[in-house]
């Protein structure tokens, strides 16, 4: 379902839609998120097998904050958008300290590498780096991920080939390039028909570009969406017209 930019809200969750309010986002309801009782609950970064009430399955993709944060905030990434790079250096910082350390947000990572090839390649290394952290020490996976926005450099320079993004990753504290080598070998096909399918999936809510978001309500089974490297206050506005959906 192609999802406007407004604030909106809907009886299920691929159903009908009526306005909430304006302001850069959309928003739904009608399901419970199922029961997280499985999960990691240590550590600012989480893992889990379940499937939310927006239909987002979280296997496989880290999720920084508290597993019972009442809203979702669902993250569509590539490493090689520059605007991407403006969210994580800007907003992102204050949404963290704001919303996710405080209990009220927790954000799932989700790869969205539509710009070349070698998005691609940074999308499952980031996979295969958050396989090789997540169970020993799962916040070292946000490091890397902010370290390579870091390094970032023009699409088309050849930076996110898969000899650099290796040789960038050597250089950060806590996980092992070698492994991350060898899972990429051993296991990229699987890794990218997983992406394809959240790629998939991304489509059904009308996502074609990063970074976009969408911000999931699970007890009033509300959401919204933003598009693009928005300013903190667009956030700040989104946060509170989903919480007030219910």
């Amino acid at each position: 379902m192609d999802l406007p930019d407004t604030i909106t809200t809907r009886r299920a969750v691929l159903g009908g839609i009526g306005t909430l309010a304006a302001g850069g986002g959309v928003v739904y309801g009608a399901s419970q998120l199922d029961s997280e009782s499985s999960a990691s609950t240590t550590g600012q970064f989480q893992q889990s097998s379940k499937t939310t009430g927006f239909d987002i399955n979280l296997q496989g993709h880290p999720i920084m904050g508290d597993l019972d944060a009442p809203i979702d905030m669902y993250y569509w990434s590539d490493y090689q958008c520059p605007f991407c790079r403006r969210f994580e250096q800007n907003a992102f910082p204050k949404i963290i300290e704001n919303y996710v350390k405080t209990g009220t947000v927790r954000v799932v990572f989700i790869e969205f590498p539509y710009l070349s090839d070698n998005s691609m390649t940074a999308a499952v290394m980031d996979k295969c780096v958050w396989r090789q952290v997540r169970d020993s020490s799962p916040d070292t996976y946000l490091r890397w991920h902010s370290t390579l926005y870091d390094e970032q450099e023009s699409k088309g320079s050849g930076w996110a080939s898969k000899s650099n993004l290796l040789e960038i990753t050597r250089g950060v504290e806590g996980v092992d390039a070698s492994a991350v080598k060898t899972c990429m070998e051993n296991h990229r096909s699987e890794i990218e028909s997983s992406i394809n399918e959240d790629m998939n999936k991304a489509s059904q809510f009308g996502i074609r570009g990063t970074p976009a978001f969408i911000l999931y309500n699970r007890d009033a089974d509300a959401a919204g969406k933003l598009v693009g490297a928005q300013p903190y206050g667009r956030f700040k506005e989104a946060f509170k017209q989903v919480q007030n959906a219910g």
